[in-house]
């Protein structure tokens, strides 16, 4: 039995949430929509709500907006998937041909965490898997958000030759208490009215976000505070205890020679930039933006030119992913990753 949290706030990271959009059901074996049924075949829901892929071990609740290549998007620690489909789905709908693919984490949004799973080799393990199943045989592009970027960069080191793209956002690049952090700070202060406002996710927005105006703290109460409520804290304090892979994830077994954006806040006092940067040589085609008046709440405090990065990677992205699909390489279908090479679930 796990043990009770002691830090009641769950170890929040950013950013904004939205309402749920709508999602698609593909195969009858492997998915269902609550309450709704699918046909046999490629379907599409019409219900809005996360449906589940149900893996060997575990139910994984995501969406799927549009089609194309699939886009896999992964949330940061203590939230859930509508976090990182608020801020991108305003991006794709300016744009086409691109399958983005949201789950929430275990302990997240509507993952359950079993009670085996208490590592994020493990939850690594969980990704590949999943990512078989809605995307079988397909190429992936993935975005990564602090936690989430984490995963990301692990990801790469086990499906590197199936990954046309990577962006990592504000990413973590390990445990807690091993990062080089520069000091908090508050660039832009106004009056905000706290009153009735729940005490921790005043003192979590205090302590995390570098803009703190009554605009900012609209967003955080609109869409951060429901996810930290709805995530699973006693899973969280356990996986904190392992929270680093069992490998080194700033060594890769070869460099990742695919377009790749690291978006940072210059600000961020949660996860920071420095270390990211010292990775760098493993991936020569990234770009690498230290963005000022941004802390780890980057996408709300500077959604625009967040938006402009994004959108001149995911350019990148598919130029690099045609040229290659030319040499037979981009569209060729890809092996199962989750056989010999994954870790085993203990």
């Amino acid at each position: 039995m796990r043990g009770l949290a002691t830090d009641g706030l769950v170890g929040l990271r950013l950013d904004v949430v939205d309402r749920l959009g709508i999602g698609y059901a593909w195969d009858r074996s492997a998915f269902r929509t609550d309450g709704w049924g699918v046909g046999d075949g490629v379907r599409r829901s019409l219900r809005e709500g996360p449906m589940e892929c149900r893996l060997r071990k575990i139910g994984v609740h995501y969406q799927i907006h549009g089609e194309g290549r699939p886009f896999l998007a992964l949330h940061g620690w203590g939230l859930d998937h509508r976090t990182l489909a608020n801020t991108l789905e305003p991006i794709f709908r300016r744009r086409n041909g691109w399958k983005r693919i949201y789950p929430d984490l275990p302990g997240m949004g509507k993952t359950k965490a079993p009670d085996w799973l208490t590592a994020s080799d493990q939850i690594l393990d969980v990704l590949v898997e999943f990512a078989d199943r809605v995307a079988p045989g397909e190429r992936l592009t993935l975005l990564g958000l602090s936690y989430g970027g984490y995963l990301a960069q692990g990801l790469i080191h086990r499906l590197s030759e199936r990954v046309d793209g990577v962006c990592l956002v504000v990413p973590s690049m390990g445990p807690p208490g091993t990062r080089d952090l520069p000091p908090f700070s508050v660039l832009r202060e106004g009056p905000i009215d706290f009153q009735g406002a729940d005490e921790e996710q005043v003192a979590a927005f205090r302590r995390m976000a570098v803009v703190q105006t009554r605009e900012q703290f609209a967003l955080w109460e609109r869409d951060v505070s429901p996810a930290a409520r709805v995530a699973d804290g006693v899973f969280l304090a356990w996986l904190r205890k392992s929270y680093a892979f069992s490998f080194d994830v700033a060594c890769l077994p070869r460099p990742f020679s695919k377009p790749a954006l690291f978006v940072h806040g210059r600000q961020d006092s949660d996860c920071g930039y420095r270390e990211a940067w010292n990775v760098l040589g493993s991936y020569p085609r990234a770009t690498f933006a230290a963005l000022d008046r941004a802390g780890h709440c980057l996408t709300m405090e500077q959604g625009p030119l967040f938006a402009a990065l994004l959108n001149e990677w995911l350019d990148r992205v598919a130029e690099a992913a045609s040229e290659g699909s030319g040499k037979g390489s981009s569209s060729q279908t890809m092996p199962s990753a989750s056989s010999a090479s994954a870790v085993p679930a203990h």
